[in-house]
């Protein structure tokens, strides 16, 4: 995700630009190109496309499509027990985003919080003393007025 407001080069690459055409994209993951046709149409890797309908790769789908082939052939997972597992990845991540901005927004506000709490402290009365129960039986105090000649 890329942040409101801040501009990028347009000529920087990430790993989610798609650059690769599909031949280039089939050699670098090792696998035929209609293997590549075929996960598309299967939705388990969709790289965007240009005006003419092409296929680009980005280096993320990439690395996607390695890990489709590593669990159907070495852990042997059929593709649609690829599929819900790529879904369910994706589900696990955007889940974690969502914490860290949930985590990050209790954080502020217990922040804030705290600041008016300090500022509530910080308004009390010096001149206040609190109020101490003293037991009948131990204590006695005697209060007299003071007269008006006294003062």
């Amino acid at each position: 995700m890329e942040r409101v407001g801040r501009r990028r080069n347009p000529y920087q690459l990430t790993d989610d630009t798609p650059v690769y055409v599909i031949s280039v994209a089939a050699q670098l993951s090792g696998l035929h190109p209609q293997t590549l046709r075929q996960y598309d149409r299967l939705g388990l890797v969709s790289p965007d496309r240009t005006a003419g309908r092409g296929r680009r790769y980005s280096a993320r789908d990439i690395e996607l499509l390695r890990t489709v082939q590593q669990l159907s052939q070495e852990e042997g997972i059929n593709l649609a027990g690829i599929k819900r597992i790529i879904e369910l990845e994706n589900q696990v991540a955007a889940l974690q985003s969502r914490v860290a901005e949930l985590s990050a927004a209790v954080e502020g506000a217990a922040a804030a919080m705290q600041q008016r709490e300090a500022a509530v402290h910080a308004s009390y009365r010096r001149d206040l003393v609190p109020y101490q129960d003293v037991q009948q039986a131990s204590a006695l105090v005697v209060w007299r007025p003071k007269r008006a000649t006294e003062q």
